[in-house]
């Protein structure tokens, strides 16, 4: 589908002014400012990583969808680099909209595509990310069962009852759901019941290196084991040596993602000389 046929209410949000928190200050406020500038000026794009099945020979369960912003020198910055000081902020809202709209473009344009994206929970109540999944499943009736919405640890914290019965409606509606960086913040152990995440997500930092760290193999065997026992699947993130996977694929992960199965890509795999800008 062509994205000159998405008039949502996410596209409608280019190209204008987004407010910045007086209260930001410094670092901060200068990333916010380079994350307006670039969704007021289009450069704003998904890059995909495939996330593998450990024991089907590297099988492509589904790919990631990660934000990307250019800034005015070219440069393409990830996520990593400007999503905290942003996702409380009006800016973190319009982001999360436009990169809902852009992977339920890539699932159009793909019948076989799986596709995650990220969320922040604030945006479960913001109208125009709502409208924009609500148009974009109608659009294409095959997307909910297609598409997984990955929430993280932090972010699903701030308001644990609004995020519980947003993911069982959405659930009913075929939508999967990642609860993304497990290990990384303070989420109690009683709100895995609650929430019932489709998959968890375990953070880098306890995967990097873990076939020569005791520490890691041990609290990591212990995640896979919680999220057996709640009928989670499992995802090791940042894999990045084929020593480490195979270390995890003995310990039960389910899926790997990381550098040693695959770079974030701004060129679409399923689609040859992708886009890499909003049109």
């Amino acid at each position: 589908m062509p994205r000159d046929d998405m008039e949502t209410n996410a596209s409608g949000r280019i190209g204008k002014s987004i407010p910045i928190p007086t209260s930001l200050g410094g670092y901060d406020r200068k990333t916010v400012e380079t994350v307006c500038r670039a969704i007021e000026r289009r450069e704003l794009m998904l890059a995909f990583q495939p996330v593998v099945q450990a024991f089907e020979n590297g099988r492509i369960a589904f790919y990631e969808g990660l934000a990307r912003v250019m800034d005015e020198t070219g440069r393409v910055i990830p996520a990593r680099d400007f999503i905290e000081p942003v996702e409380p902020t009006e800016a973190g809202r319009v982001l999360d909209c436009l990169s809902l709209e852009m992977g339920l473009v890539a699932l159009a344009e793909a019948p076989d595509l799986r596709l995650s994206i990220n969320m922040s929970a604030r945006s479960i109540g913001y109208p125009d990310w709502v409208a924009t999944l609500k148009e974009g499943l109608e659009r294409d009736t095959t997307a909910a069962e297609r598409l997984i919405l990955e929430i993280t640890e932090t972010s699903a914290m701030v308001m644990p009852d609004l995020v519980s019965t947003f993911i069982k409606d959405m659930q009913a509606k075929g939508i999967a759901f990642a609860l993304d960086d497990f290990g990384s913040g303070q989420t109690s152990m009683s709100y895995l019941r609650e929430f019932r995440f489709d998959i968890l997500k375990i953070d880098g930092k306890f995967i990097t290196g873990i076939e020569h760290d005791a520490d890691m193999q041990v609290l990591t065997e212990a995640m896979i084991a919680i999220a057996r026992h709640f009928d989670m699947y499992t995802v090791a993130e940042n894999v990045e040596t084929a020593s480490d996977a195979a270390w995890l694929t003995k310990a039960g992960i389910d899926c790997m993602q990381g550098y040693a199965f695959g770079a974030p890509s701004l060129v679409p795999p399923w689609r040859e000389g992708g886009e890499k800008r909003l049109a």
